[in-house]
């Protein structure tokens, strides 16, 4: 089934076990390639070293449906905004299918800090922030974050082993203030020029799509919205202070 099926059958590694497995069940199996079941990674359901794009979907999934929580009720408008955030990022194919198993997932208890663990433990520091990225994303989708969306966010966040600064830099690129662009790049108002131009070098290689080119080409595409936030925020401190 499009992209979907295919992320699904390349395997799940390290996120078919634990928690988010268990979340995930066997509703997978039967929901591609005709029941088939091809959730396996090259013969085993076991670890794999590394985050497979389709581990990394269900992950992303998982944590989609404990925000969408949050606020206590499940509108048909908010999966509706998540299908579309899903078909801008992985077009309308993968969309549906994504939607489907979403709500499957949010019927279920999610065990949110087990699941964090599970990804603290076996996902790189990149592919987190990207998650985060994408959860910001999601609560904005109806024009703001709500509190409990927020305060649940930066719960996993801490859970997930991501830095207070690093979670403000990425909220600063979806709820703005007059500090964003600073915010953004994790320094103080007060930073000299030199140091505005070292945070730029430090946020622009943490945040660059290249971090997650082992997740695949949609996710990578993906990061690069994040990565054009760090670039706007210096030019826009650059114009600020009429610095060539």
């Amino acid at each position: 089934m499009a992209k979907f099926g295919k992320w699904i059958g390349g395997g799940l590694g390290w996120a078919f076990g634990g928690p988010i497995g268990a979340i995930i069940g066997f509703t997978v199996g039967s929901m591609f390639d005709g029941g088939k079941g091809q959730t396996q990674t090259n013969g085993t359901t076991g670890y794999s070293g590394r985050t497979t794009t389709g581990g990394y979907v269900m992950s992303l999934l998982v944590l989609v449906a404990a925000v969408m929580k949050a606020d206590g009720k499940v509108l048909k408008s908010e999966l509706d905004y998540v299908k579309k955030f899903m078909v801008h990022n992985f077009g309308e194919a993968s969309a549906v299918e994504a939607i489907k198993l979403l709500k499957d997932i949010l019927n279920q208890t999610i065990p949110v800090d087990e699941v964090c663990h599970q990804i603290r433990q076996n996902m790189n520091s990149s592919a987190r922030l990207q998650l985060v990225h994408f959860m910001f994303g999601i609560a904005q989708a109806d024009g703001h974050v709500d509190k409990s969306e927020l305060k649940l966010i930066a719960h996993i966040c801490q859970q997930m082993g991501i830095s207070n600064s690093d979670f403000e830099s990425i909220q600063a690129m979806f709820v703005p203030n007059t500090e964003s662009d600073y915010k953004i790049l994790e320094i103080e108002r007060s930073a000299t020029d030199d140091e505005l131009k070292k945070a730029y070098r430090r946020m622009a290689m943490k945040f660059h799509p290249d971090k997650v080119s082992h997740l695949g080409e949609d996710f990578q595409n993906a990061a690069k919205e994040k990565f054009q936030k760090v670039n706007q925020a210096y030019e826009s401190i650059k114009k600020e202070r009429k610095i060539a």
